[in-house]
């Protein structure tokens, strides 16, 4: 019996892992950050291709930026390397795929601390 309990608990595993793997977040999201001067939301696309993840971002001064990172499982990761005046400015970004269309974070800003993020799949 304690075998067939082994076995099966390996198999839903197993199952839930191939199921978390499928998810592709490929796409157009809303995204908002969390900080301690309140929201802001805008707008980051994926395009991920296996574990590489290459995002498109708003700048929180204009523009877009561009990053890559990676998709592991249900983990994702991106970086955002900036220079500034004051030097070289690193933003890292790591999350959990939720499901489908859900994806929560954090950022580390450096000195600045961190933040919480989400990201929800836009529809249509």
């Amino acid at each position: 019996m304690k075998k067939l309990f082994v076995f099966l608990l390996i198999l839903a595993t197993s199952g839930l892992l191939a199921v978390m793997a499928q998810v592709n977040v490929t796409g157009e999201w809303t995204f908002t950050i969390t900080t301690p001067r309140g929201e802001r939301t805008s707008d980051i696309k994926f395009v991920q291709e296996g574990e590489k993840l290459t995002v498109t971002m708003q700048g929180m001064r204009g523009g877009e930026i561009t990053a890559e990172g990676t998709v592991r499982g249900n983990q994702i990761e991106w970086s955002v390397t900036r220079e500034t005046p004051q030097g070289t400015f690193t933003m890292t970004y790591r999350g959990k795929i939720e499901d489908a269309n859900t994806i929560t974070g954090e950022v580390e800003m450096g000195n600045f601390g961190t933040a919480t993020w989400k990201a929800v799949r836009k529809t249509g």
